[in-house]
């Protein structure tokens, strides 16, 4: 805006005159602000893409282009250390391991590991996270494929493993690439937590049969049957549980004695890391080894002494465009909801807490991107649906992993695999597969004492906790999702709903050190001073727990502070107005007390005193003050709907009535969104109202420091002009009130406060309700009511 486009709305908001200059009227330029209200075409404006926005959302797609020039030979060695070597040794055998949980062979899950560690790089946001096959997801899509071929026997587990990828990996880009990131916000950290629980125990007690080697028990079913039916089936046990258990041991206990060596020795702490991250490695090696030497005659798979893998493919078996048209989308189509919030779950869950770990800040939505991204090509060479792996990450994470370009490295580590060492994959015992399963799943379970944490924070959410849990044992992992995302969404709702709304006292505070008051009962103030002394509001019923033997004084008969809660909207307004209504109505009594000539008029809900008693011997009410303002403090007001804006207004006229002849004054504190001032402006506040005689209240406004002129004074303020620069404080003396607007006055008229620099107002003096906070909105009131007199009306 141009400096005659301002003076000319300072003109027309004071009423002055179009041919009467600024400095000739009681106003200058300079001292005056006139805020603009936001506009529905400056909202929609926003939507619309810009030159600068468009170059800086392309850059934000390749965030590798930020450090890829920057690659030297630490990172080349950090990374080929942590993924290549480390990560690449544990990848392959859980690929394998998990495909088969998916209900197909082995190789898919080595085609699912290298598409994510050879497409992520380029769009990630995490150094730490690898994508491909793992346990959970490889359990969902096992599940799902389960259930389409019921209804559609003729469908591959392939073709649906592979369009189940290709179309969540659709929805996922598209959510990416128009930035819907901040939906991952709504999934609460009790439900990913419980899910991942609940996930593991349900995928290690499906594995248990096959470490044992018992056949003929369906893993599938709800995880309390197949407790149960394991344990029928434990007489039934073969040989496969001599490789299993010891395979579980041997992992188990590399395991822990590698930690304790690192502990006893920390100078070697690194070296027995590395030798803890190549256990599955090892224990698989081993294994192939016994296998061989037990199973070396057998020509078939199914003659062996125990169950094996079997043939692995060499190379990429399934390259081609999967297989979607309307059969299968038809078949997949209810499924695709649970797989995106699986993927979304594991993925986003994991980067972000390693990303806190590592000191550094994810983007959700370009996250979204490269998921999107792996799981739209990922299909075209065998790929089933991708995310981040845990235990994967984890390792990455110690293992020092310097950049997103780790991936490359155990790309090609898996790639050798598929196509030198596969033949050797043909002696893999089953059980050591479902033993690796199950050492990897456990460490997903979350430990007693984070569950302990949660009911200290939550006891709410520690049993939607528990709930989600429970419901993946008994029924399936995908409802106990469904139920802690429910739940914890009704329990916000709730929240919300019932969110507390505070009325506010005040008390004078002083900051003195805490050894002042330790071990004593009471000290003396001397030598403090005064310009110790702060004013604080805090809640009158004590909820802040306030020490009780403070006194709280309300700042002025008949005006009351309420602060809210969490928010108002449709939800709670009608709670919050209620509690409002209540307590002033409670402690508070009408401006006429004897306003109804016969005791017919009276209205049933306010009958007044008993037959014989008058207004005026009803003591007990005549005691208590009129209504004179209400402070609302809105900081943690966001946004304000019509509902809200509309209970505030009925509220209005209510208390108008009940205040007649006085006008209740009404003013806003902390209010920081544009569009709620906007909703309140349209409702009729902040504003002087017309009627009652015109402008009936000179509401105080907060005036700042103005940034200094060119060659101006930039020395410190003068004494007598400090305080009002930082903000009106609470004061009840006429006097003091018109020194400031004395000092204000004079700033404004010359321009100046006499030392080069000059006084402004801090919000627009077109908006003289709204305050910064709740003490500048206090001091304005009781201004107002010590100016104006016991009678006078009032605006806002």
């Amino acid at each position: 805006m141009t400096p005659n486009q301002h003076a000319e709305r300072v003109k027309r908001f004071f009423g002055i005159p179009p041919d009467q200059t600024l400095d000739d009227s009681a106003f200058h330029n300079d001292g005056s602000y006139i805020e603009e209200e936001p506009s529905v075409r400056e909202a929609l404006s926003q939507l619309f893409p810009t030159i600068p926005g468009t170059l800086r959302y392309l850059k934000d797609l390749f965030p590798f282009l930020g450090w890829i020039f920057h690659y030297n030979l630490t990172w080349f060695l950090g990374d080929i250390i942590a993924a290549g070597v480390t990560v690449g040794f544990v990848v392959v055998p859980q690929g394998m391991a998990y495909a088969l949980l998916a209900q197909l062979p082995p190789e898919y899950g080595l085609y699912t590991s290298f598409v994510g560690f050879l497409l992520y790089w380029a769009f990630a946001t995490s150094k730490d996270i690898t994508i491909g096959a793992v346990a959970v997801m490889s359990t969902i899509v096992g599940n799902i494929i389960i259930n389409v071929q019921k209804t559609n026997p003729d469908l591959s587990a392939e073709i649906i493993a592979r369009s189940l990828a290709l179309v969540s990996g659709v929805v996922l880009l598209f959510l990416g690439l128009i930035r819907a990131g901040f939906i991952v916000e709504f999934i609460p950290l009790v439900a990913i937590a419980a899910f991942m629980t609940g996930s593991a125990i349900s995928i290690a007690v499906g594995q248990v049969p096959g470490l044992l080697g018992i056949s003929g028990i369906n893993t599938r079913e709800a995880t309390y049957q197949v407790i149960i039916n394991s344990l029928k089936g434990l007489p039934r046990t073969k040989l496969d549980a001599a490789m299993g258990l010891t395979a579980l041991f041997g992992l188990y206990f590399i395991r822990w004695f590698c930690n304790f060596m690192g502990r006893k020795y920390p100078s070697r702490a690194k070296m027995w890391f590395f030798i803890s991250t190549l256990r599955m490695a090892f224990i698989v090696i081993v294994y192939i080894l016994v296998s061989w030497l037990v199973n070396r005659r057998v020509g078939e798979a199914s003659e062996a002494k125990f169950k094996i893998l079997g043939t692995v493919p060499s190379g990429f078996q399934q390259v081609g465009a999967p297989t979607i048209n309307a059969e299968v989308l038809q078949a997949i189509g209810p499924d695709i909801p649970t797989t995106i919030l699986v993927l979304l779950i594991e993925h986003i869950a994991i980067s972000k807490s390693f990303g806190r770990v590592n000191n550094y800040i994810i983007n959700p939505s370009q996250e979204l991107v490269a998921l999107g991204f792996t799981n739209v090509f990922g299909p075209f060479l065998g790929a089933y649906p991708a995310t981040g792996s845990f235990s994967r990450t984890a390792i990455k994470a110690k293992a020092g992993v310097r950049t997103p370009l780790a991936g490359i490295f155990t790309a090609v580590i898996v790639l050798l695999a598929l196509y030198a060492l596969t033949s050797v994959f043909f002696y893999i015992p089953s059980s050591g597969l479902s033993a690796i399963i199950i050492h990897a799943v456990g460490d997903l379970i979350t430990p007693p004492r984070e569950v302990y944490q949660y009911w200290q924070a939550s006891p709410l959410e520690c049993v939607i906790f528990f709930a989600g849990v429970l419901v993946s044992i008994f029924t399936s992992i995908e409802n106990g999702i469904y139920v802690t995302i429910a739940a914890s969404a009704a329990l916000l709702l709730f929240r919300v709903a019932k969110s507390p709304g505070r009325f506010l006292g005040l008390v004078h505070t002083q900051a003195i050190p805490r050894g002042m008051v330790r071990g004593n009962s009471s000290f003396s103030t001397n030598g403090l001073g005064e310009k110790s002394s702060q004013t604080a509001f805090i809640a009158l019923d004590r909820s802040d727990l306030s020490n009780p033997e403070i006194h709280i004084k309300s700042p002025y008969p008949g005006v009351f502070i309420y602060r809210f809660g969490e928010g108002l909207n449709y939800v709670n307004s009608a709670r919050h107005l209620d509690h409002l209504t209540l307590h002033i109505l409670k402690h508070t009594r009408r401006t006429k007390l004897n306003q109804y000539a016969k005791i017919g008029d009276r209205p049933w809900n306010n009958p007044g005193p008993r037959r014989g008693q008058t207004p005026d011997t009803a003591s007990l009410l005549a005691a208590r003050p009129t209504l004179r303002a209400v402070v609302l403090d809105l900081a943690a007001v966001a946004f304000l709907d019509v509902t809200a804006a509309q209970a505030l207004v009925d509220l209005r006229n209510q208390f108008d009535r009940y205040a007649n002849p006085v006008r209740v004054q009404w003013h806003f504190a902390g209010v920081a969104d544009r569009w709620t001032k906007r909703a309140l402006v349209a409702s009729g506040f902040g504003v002087e109202r017309e009627g009652g005689g015109g402008v009936v209240s000179e509401p105080l406004i907060v005036v700042a420091e103005a940034e200094a002129e060119a060659g101006g004074d930039t020395s410190a303020l003068s004494d007598a002009n400090k305080g009002s620069a930082v903000g009106v404080g609470i004061k009840t003396k006429e006097d003091d009130v018109e020194a400031t607007a004395a000092s204000v006055a004079s700033s404004s008229s010359s321009g100046g406060n006499g030392d080069g620099r000059r006084l402004v107002p801090l919000y627009g003096v077109n908006r003289p309700y709204f305050h910064a906070d709740v003490e500048s909105a206090v001091a304005s009131v009781i201004s107002s009511l010590e100016r104006r007199g016991p009678e006078s009306g009032s605006a806002g």
